[in-house]
């Protein structure tokens, strides 16, 4: 290819003021010599010329092909119905027929949905076809096809903005007479005070429904309620809160024959459960070593409202003083026992021993508060191995162990059990790793014997159970058989994780989530769409998790073991939106990126948001999905101009670039001919101006 370039020996504008005063010379010439004087107008353009510096170039090209653009939409409303079906044949089709077409370079793009947190999801295919297309000079995109079923959600006012100039096909999935169902929250609180009723506002929004629809409620997979509703109205449901921790609420509507998907027929609502106050009722049966460390623990904890009572003068103390004279206040048994059992979270009885204080039909109480979802904990002395052991009330029915009316004198240290290792309340323990355990001494323990089927946590001087839990339909019960854990408040040989074990044992009784013995929980980890699940359970092993996405799709996740009693492993997450672990009975939610993706807010195909971009482009939109069932792929045609689409065909523009593979320059301003050229001007002009003196 050759071209003429110019490289001026001066600046354009001083090569322009000499061009001009030629020319003001040339006219004055000729007005003055005649014709003569345009030999002189010649050798100044020569000059000019020269300083102008023309050179002829010749390029060697090689064409290169132009880049067509084909954006696949893998995001989770394309999962949906015929969708990916749909998708993956039109994508075959158009690379066959991409194929034939020599001088196209198809370049497809896979778009899932967005890699981004809350108020950053949905479908970004523009965002991507940008980055994709970063490498291709705009005027080598002879097109862009977008696969979709146009739910997008970074659509822009035109490609212009975007610097693209070339245009837009869209081929839409799915079909225009689609139908669905969803739940849309309205209002969803996201605590709850234990004990009270929260109210939930939703709405059920359908599209080519019958008006009315039947919406079950469950609370931690139990269902609670089910009613019958008006769509398109918003409606309230009650809810109890029954406990601290994640109440899992579950809204879930019947689906409707044939409807696209049944993935957004549920709203999934944890509403975690506050309590005002864990109320605890603390009963010392005689002042002790140890009864001080029980108030400050419990005093010291901000969630917990105590009640404290220490018994200084039991019943057969009688030594005439009068009643005027004593500063002790009445323990306040029928108020406690009776009126107000249900009031408190959590009872302890420290070193109680059975001394005509509380009549048989008040441990009735306890045992009915127990059973009813209440907690006790007995901190046992040398008392629970007498006569006047609580172990011979009728609290024995749901004690998990008996005295042996025997204690043991001895130092010892306290150790965990096989079961121990593994229960959260022991687990990891501070000291624990080490054999023996790297805690102080305790002095005494009570010999006793636990109930069938219950395995102490702690055990102490030979062999004996320290500390043994069990449950009571729905209460809890713990029986620690030493009263020496003051021992490592006070430091006695370097001490031990007293605050550790108390906390975590009064807290385990009150059923705090955290420290319940079959668990399942599943967090992000910060690290894109990176989640954690952990399995806490008191079995040898832990199942797989069967893990359902948004879209509906399960998959099974093989957990490995982290330490005893807990399991865990990571996945990576497919899709954004609330995701549902199951293992065995448990359930666990958790959240990728929003709850309610945009991706299933809407999943109606939609040919209108990417019509306006798409045909200011001069490109096209049009269904894929024929009337008969199967799916029409428009033909592919270059178009150097006129409509870049028809009924039964999409268009693309060449620009016939090309690589320039080298550059040959050839100067015409200098060099010998230039001279050559100069001088024959300059001697013309001299032999003709010179005849013309001589002849006047």
């Amino acid at each position: 290819m050759l071209s003429l370039s110019f490289t001026p020996l001066v600046p354009w504008p001083v090569l322009a003021a000499f061009g001009v005063l030629a020319g003001v010379l040339v006219v004055v010439a000729i007005l003055a010599r005649g014709r003569t004087a345009l030999l002189r107008a010649v050798a100044l353009a020569l000059v000019i010329a020269a300083l102008a510096n023309p050179s002829l170039v010749r390029e060697d090209r090689d064409p290169v092909k132009d880049v067509a653009a084909i954006v696949v939409d893998r995001s989770g409303s394309q999962s949906l119905g015929e969708r990916p079906a749909m998708t993956d044949a039109v994508k075959t089709e158009l690379e066959r027929r991409f194929g034939a077409l020599t001088n196209i370079e198809p370049r497809f793009i896979e778009v899932g949905d967005a890699q981004g947190g809350e108020g950053d999801d949905g479908t970004k295919l523009f965002t991507a076809l940008t980055q994709a297309l970063a490498d291709v000079p705009a005027e080598r995109i002879a097109g862009i096809v977008m696969l979709t079923d146009g739910v997008v959600h970074d659509i822009p006012a035109s490609l212009e903005t975007l610097g693209l100039k070339a245009p837009l096909h869209v081929l839409v999935t799915g079909r225009s007479d689609e139908r669905d169902r969803q739940i849309r929250m309205l209002e969803a609180p996201r605590f709850g005070i234990v004990g009270k009723d929260v109210t939930i506002r939703a709405e059920v929004m359908e599209r080519g429904g019958t008006g009315h629809a039947t919406v079950s409620v469950r609370r931690d997979g139990e269902e609670i309620d089910r009613q019958s509703i008006a769509t398109g109205t918003p409606f309230s449901l009650t809810t109890h809160i029954e406990h601290g921790g994640p109440n899992v609420i579950e809204i879930e509507v019947e689906p409707l024959p044939g409807e696209l998907t049944t993935v957004n027929n549920r709203a999934v609502l944890p509403i975690e459960g506050i309590r005002e106050k864990l109320r605890v009722l603390l009963v010392s049966g005689e002042p002790h070593q140890g009864e001080r460390t029980w108030r400050n623990l419990l005093k010291s904890d901000a969630s917990v409202d105590l009640v404290h009572f220490t018994i200084l003068r039991p019943p057969e103390k009688q030594d005439g003083t009068p009643i005027s004279e004593l500063s002790l206040i009445a323990f306040p048994t029928r108020e406690l026992f009776v009126q107000k059992i249900k009031d408190f979270d959590l009872i302890i009885f420290d070193r109680y021993a059975n001394q005509s204080v509380l009549p048989s039909a008040y441990f009735d109480n306890i045992v009915r508060y127990v059973r009813e979802g209440g907690a006790l904990l007995i901190a046992a002395g040398p008392e629970f191995a007498g006569p006047a052991s609580l172990a011979r009330t009728r609290l024995s029915a749901v004690l998990p162990g008996d005295p042996s009316m025997k204690v043991v004198e001895q130092p010892f240290k306290a150790a965990l059990t096989e079961t121990g290792q593994r229960h959260p309340v022991t687990r990891a323990l501070p000291g624990s790793e080490s054999n023996p355990p790297a805690w102080g001494d305790w002095l005494r323990i009570v010999s006793a014997q636990t109930r069938a089927g219950i395995q102490p946590i702690l055990s102490g001087a030979n062999g004996l159970p320290l500390l043994a839990l069990s449950r009571e339909e729905k209460g809890r019960v713990a029986l620690m058989l030493s009263d020496q854990a003051w021992l490592w408040a006070r430091g006695y040989q370097q001490g031990g994780p007293y605050l550790d074990l108390l906390r975590r044992l009064a807290h385990w009784l009150m059923k705090e989530p955290a420290l319940e013995e079959e668990a399942l929980r599943a967090q992000t980890t910060g690290r894109g769409r990176e989640v954690r699940v952990e399995r806490q359970t008191m079995a040898e092993e832990a199942g797989p998790v069967t893990i359902t996405g948004p879209t509906g799709k399960e998959r099974t996740l093989a957990l490995s073991k982290a330490e005893p009693g807990l399991f865990s492993a990571t996945f990576e997450a497919e899709s954004l939106g609330l995701h549902t672990l199951r293992s065995g009975n448990l359930v666990a939610f958790v959240s990728v990126g929003p709850a309610n993706p945009r991706e299933l807010a809407d999943v109606f195909s939609d040919t209108d948001r990417l019509k306006g971009v798409a045909e200011g482009s001069g490109g096209t939109i049009r269904r894929v999905a024929a009337a008969g069932g199967g799916i029409e792929v428009p033909r592919l045609q270059v178009i150097r101009g006129g409509r870049l689409g028809g009924a039964d065909w999409i268009g693309f523009r060449p620009s016939d670039s090309a690589t320039v593979r080298g550059v040959e320059v050839y100067p015409l301003g200098i060099g010998l001919w230039a001279l050559v050229a100069l001088a024959a001007a300059v001697l013309a002009m001299w032999l003709v101006e010179g005849r013309r003196g001589r002849a006047v």
